[in-house]
């Protein structure tokens, strides 16, 4: 009765079957995650897993472009062409430290794809539009202050964007033995407020030019 259900609504059945996956692909990696594992989480079975899915390798690719998705849409949502340049610069650093912070599972299914050289998204035309869209709106940004005199001329986006994710990106993924290599608690409040503070100042530093700078540090 449960499977003939299931089959009713195999939406809802496919969702539950990402949302679990999504968390023992987060957990385990591509090679610890196991199906029935995913398949008891998801209240269904690895047999409704392979019918909707066909295999671990494409639900992980599936995933991967999921939580990509919901990065790019978050980042979309800022809405930053409607800021001023600098302002718009720093919410797009606090947002990614933001948002490293809250879904730690987007680090560690990263890193995972990392391991395995991007094979499962390296033909993903969904993750290629996205990342051509990511990567335009930085590039935007970065010309509109250009144009005001505010930046640097001729930034390139993509060097930019991976400054950008690396200097939140690094600390986190790093916290634990960084925390014991420099003999300070890393995550700490204090912690996480000074080194958004150090993330903010670096990417400005990194952009704005010299009169810029003077600007900003009498204001």
């Amino acid at each position: 009765m449960a499977a003939k259900k299931q089959l009713r609504d195999p939406e809802e059945t496919k969702r539950r079957i990402m949302a679990a996956a999504k968390v023992e692909f987060a957990k385990s990696g591509l090679g610890g995650a196991r199906v029935d594992v995913i398949a008891a989480r998801a209240k269904s079975n690895k047999r409704m897993m392979y019918h909707y899915f066909g295999n671990k390798e494409t639900l992980f690719r599936l995933v991967l472009e999921d939580v990509y998705a919901d990065f790019r849409e978050a980042e979309k949502a800022l809405e930053l062409d409607h800021e001023e340049p600098i302002v718009a610069l720093r919410k797009l650093v606090s947002f990614n430290w933001d948002y490293f912070l809250e879904n730690p599972e987007f680090i560690t299914l990263v890193n995972s794809e990392n391991l395995h050289k991007a094979k499962h998204i390296k033909s993903s035309k969904r993750m290629q539009e996205m990342s051509r869209n990511f990567v335009g709106r930085m590039q935007a940004l970065l010309d509109r202050g250009a144009e005001a005199n505010l930046f640097h001329k001729n930034l390139d986006a993509v060097q930019m964007q991976i400054s950008v994710a690396a200097i939140a990106y690094h600390y986190l993924t790093n916290r634990y033995t960084g925390s014991i290599v420099f003999e300070r608690d890393l995550m700490s409040a204090k912690a996480l407020k000074d080194r958004l503070a150090f993330n903010i100042q670096t990417v400005l530093r990194i952009v704005c030019t010299p009169e810029t700078l003077r600007k900003l540090e009498t204001e």
